[in-house]
């Protein structure tokens, strides 16, 4: 069920400010308004675990690394 809602002029001037592009409606940004404010999932606070511990026993690779990696998985096909 939809519903209209009263804001300020100065709290939709705010919110036309955050819009990522014209097309957006209120509702879409007022729902990405309250994710960013809710709490990670456990899946998700694991998952942020594992990679500080991979950082940190230096399982990564550069951005340059994986660029050369995959040029040359590209050229043995």
């Amino acid at each position: 069920m939809a519903t209209t809602i009263q804001i300020s002029e100065e709290l939709l001037a705010e919110l036309k400010k955050r819009k990522m592009h014209d097309k957006e409606s209120y509702e879409d940004l007022i729902w990405d308004l309250l994710e960013d404010t809710m709490e990670l999932s456990d899946e998700t606070k694991r998952n942020i675990a594992q990679s500080e511990e991979d950082i940190k026993a230096g399982r990564v690779h550069s951005f340059e690394e994986v660029k050369q990696m995959l040029r040359m998985r590209h050229v043995r096909r």
